[in-house]
């Protein structure tokens, strides 16, 4: 298993349409935030891990630009990606950096500026992280498109209504109410995501995350070091991954995201934990939520739900905070923002801050087990990474 893996500190960007920075600068208001919180200074860092999925921004290889920016020279650094799990991707390398003891501390910043670009070719970008001239060029299949065959198919095999989607919405929008960092701090009801219109049916407006530009930052440390900097390390217990990298026409089983189970099932079998029931297990979760569908597609690959059942735990406010397992407490990629190369480390801020206790009143989890889960996507279920945080320090299996 190797050493033993920790967050010290944590930076949050707020997230958006924020024309107001560079891509430098917001990922400095990220890193400045995670090195104060661990009582460092960036120079210190061994490694530097930066997720930017790129593309659509100006710095298309950004890694330099950040570094140069926050006054980091010398050290290692690398860019990775994995579509929409490349927060996730990154916080990985960072793991298996310190954990094979090739580093001690690692700063991983996730940034993207999405709306460098206009929106048609932001849509045509996200198209690629699947196979892109099968089903983007000869189908026209978008990401909302893609989406749709899965909440189409879903509403027909188990009887779901585009009310239960939008339940989704409502939640995750109530969760970014209380989230000063979220692209939509409000709320919405029922009926406006109801009428909003459709984007690709059955899916609407209020059904889709945004096009968001932000940027999160963790610092990790060995367990000695981790130690010395914090009282109170966030513990990274396991990190399940997996692919499916047949297109959407040759998987067996449609409405099951392989890849998430599998890796479900990965980090599950390192802690001796069997997937159905898992919700037993956390005191929260964060899923991948890039449409209301796929959220409830995500309750049943966790083992949240059985098969077709998954919509009945947001009908019945089983995700809210104190319900069965709370899901997506910041806001979810749905109302907090999707800025893909930042949302996995988005996620981790999240969790490292639910699990210290110290989110804003009203969405905050109570802590009874000290353990979460962070679920995250890329493409339209071709790669996926869950990572299991904690508060103890993981045993060795």
């Amino acid at each position: 298993m190797g050493r033993a893996v920790a967050i010290v500190g944590t930076g949050h960007s707020k997230f958006g349409v924020r024309n107001d920075v560079n891509i430098a600068e917001l990922a400095w208001e990220a890193m400045r935030e995670a090195a104060s919180e661990a009582g460092i200074e960036l120079r210190d860092v061994d490694q530097v891990v930066v997720g930017n999925a790129g593309g659509w921004s100006s710095e298309y290889l950004s890694s330099i630009v950040l570094l140069e920016y926050a006054g980091i020279s010398g050290k290692p650094v690398y860019r990775v990606e994995a579509a929409c799990a490349t927060g996730s991707a990154a916080i990985k390398a960072a793991h298996d950096a310190i954990a094979a003891g090739e580093a001690d501390l690692v700063l991983v910043v996730g940034v993207e500026k999405m709306n460098e670009s206009p929106t048609p070719i932001v849509v045509e970008m996200i198209g690629r992280a699947g196979n892109y001239f099968w089903e983007f060029e000869n189908f026209g299949l978008t990401f909302p498109g893609y989406y749709a065959l899965y909440a189409t198919a879903y509403m027909s095999e188990f009887g779901a209504t585009e009310e239960d989607l939008c339940r989704v919405a409502v939640k995750n929008h109530h969760h970014a109410s209380m989230n000063p960092k979220a692209h939509f701090p409000r709320a919405i009801t029922l009926e406006q995501c109801l009428q909003s219109r459709y984007v690709a049916w059955p899916l609407k407006l209020y059904d889709s995350s945004p096009i968001t530009d932000g940027a999160a930052a963790v610092v990790m440390a060995s367990e000695d070091l981790a130690r010395k900097l914090t009282d109170s390390p966030v513990w990274i217990h396991s990190i399940g991954m997996a692919s499916d990298t047949s297109n959407l026409s040759k998987r067996p089983d449609f409405l099951v995201h392989r890849a998430s189970r599998l890796a479900a099932e990965r980090a599950f079998k390192k802690l001796g934990i069997e997937i159905e029931g898992s919700y037993k297990h956390f005191d929260f979760a964060n899923v991948h939520d890039a449409f209301t569908i796929a959220e409830i597609l995500a309750y049943e690959a966790m083992g949240f739900a059985k098969l077709g059942e998954g919509y009945k735990l947001v009908r019945e406010e089983q995700t809210y905070v104190g319900g069965l397992i709370p899901v997506n407490l910041d806001g979810g990629l749905k109302a907090k923002g999707h800025p893909i190369g930042a949302t996995g480390v988005s996620m981790a801020v999240e969790h490292v801050r639910q699990l210290q206790g110290r989110v804003e009143k009203g969405r905050q989890a109570e802590i009874k087990r000290g353990r979460s889960l962070a679920h995250n996507v890329g493409g339209t279920g071709h790669y996926a990474f869950v990572t299991v945080y904690g508060l103890d320090k993981p045993r060795s299996r």
